[in-house]
């Protein structure tokens, strides 16, 4: 192997989790042309949940210190990690110093709002943005430890008051019950709330959702498409 030729070069470790080669390989690109004679990256890639999950648990592989990764993606059943964010959080857990930035083709204020709360990324980037010049101007921001969204997140936050739907801990539980099939007269076997009570909570959250119709399945399919669960 070739001695580095700048010992003064700073290291850094990099994840890229991404379903499609070829934007791996354009994130490698930018990533490898940034102030060379600064920085010296070493570079992981996975394709899938599982692939990254496995990465990211391997007790050899150093930390990361700054990780890109899709939302969107194949999941690991058996983990139950099943997208970007799930990856994000586990990496939160353990590697607490990694730099995340999420990357999404999700444009719902709903959704964007859910990931910078829950994860509260360095970089939230829709893919629609991107460009090599923008993905070079976000990784500049990231590793200067600045936080950077794209131009229509920051559209999103600033035309909207950012204080769109919001369900407690009990929505939640009804959604994810009949997300898994359990029937609205069942779901007081498992939460401490009358049937009656669930039906009024599911009519106000298809309120808010905007949804006509009385279906269960398009209330957990807009709630899901939202990131209410």
């Amino acid at each position: 192997m070739i001695a580095n030729p700048n010992p003064e070069t700073i290291k850094k470790n990099i994840l890229i989790v991404d379903d499609h080669p070829f934007i791996i390989e354009g994130y490698k690109n930018a990533i490898t042309r940034y102030n060379t004679d600064q920085y010296d990256f070493k570079i992981a890639q996975a394709k899938d949940c599982k692939s990254a999950y496995q990465i990211i648990m391997n007790a050899e592989h150093p930390d990361f210190d700054i990780a890109f990764l899709d939302i969107s993606m194949p999941a690991y059943d058996e983990k139950e990690i099943f997208s970007g964010e799930d990856l994000a959080k586990l990496i939160m857990e353990h590697m607490p110093n990694c730099k995340i930035i999420l990357l999404t083709m999700y444009t719902e204020l709903l959704k964007i709002k859910t990931i910078i709360r829950t994860i509260n990324p360095s970089g939230l980037i829709i893919k629609n943005d991107l460009t090599f010049d923008e993905l070079l101007f976000a990784f500049d921001r990231v590793i200067k430890n600045k936080t950077y969204y794209s131009q229509s997140v920051e559209k999103m936050l600033t035309e909207s008051t950012f204080n769109s739907i919001e369900i407690d801990e009990f929505d939640k539980q009804i959604l994810f019950h009949l997300s898994k099939g359990t029937k609205t007269d069942e779901i007081p076997h498992y939460i401490p709330i009358s049937s009656i009570a669930i039906e009024r909570r599911k009519t106000n959250m298809k309120e808010l959702l905007k949804i006509s119709s009385d279906s269960d399945e398009e209330l957990i399919k807009e709630a899901k498409k939202a990131g209410l669960f």
